[in-house]
């Protein structure tokens, strides 16, 4: 049975919207950068390494024992900006119960301070390369967006994701008991 022209620009229609699918799943999650591993829920987070904003390394077992809520944000990010105040009152209604938020800043020292020189919070926050180890990438963050939020449970293996902004019933239940 021979084959005429619509079969032939049907076929070739199918692999180049096959080629464009993976291109753009390419685009959309490129692989991790040599050194990088991906943790998925339930993996054991690595233990980062973060600097502190007078420049003292932070590891991430410096919460250990602890439910630790990452929340990876940058001063340039409006969403994250506009959810930090709610952290800040999560955390102080939770920290007596074996809670830590951490915020971890994928930006430039400067921009931090001066972004939190006009807005301070109260609990700790730390920079880190987004695409080095212990950059959001490493937490799981494929997207690469920001706000991004990890939490951590006391036995050091992820426990939840997610992406974009938190609402102040949806940090209760991740940071209650």
């Amino acid at each position: 049975m021979a084959r005429g022209p619509t079969f032939w620009i049907v076929s070739l229609a199918v692999a180049a919207a096959a080629a464009g699918l993976w291109v753009e799943h390419r685009r959309l999650h490129p692989p991790p950068p040599q050194g990088v591993t991906v943790a998925d829920v339930g993996d054991l987070a690595a233990d980062a390494t973060f600097l502190s904003l007078d420049g003292k390394a932070r590891r991430l077992s410096d919460w250990r024992g602890k439910r630790v809520l990452l929340n990876f944000w940058a001063s340039w990010c409006a969403p994250c900006r506009r959810e930090m105040p709610l952290l800040s009152q999560a955390y102080d209604r939770h920290r007596g119960r074996g809670v830590a938020v951490v915020g971890v800043a994928e930006d430039t020292a400067a921009g931090v301070r001066g972004y939190l020189a006009d807005s301070p919070v109260d609990y700790p926050v730390v920079i880190v390369d987004a695409d080095a180890p212990g950059g959001s990438l490493s937490f799981g963050n494929t997207l690469r967006v920001l706000p991004y939020s990890v939490l951590i449970g006391e036995d050091g293996r992820i426990q939840r994701r997610k992406i974009g902004t938190f609402t102040a019933p949806e940090l209760d239940d991740w940071l209650g008991p």
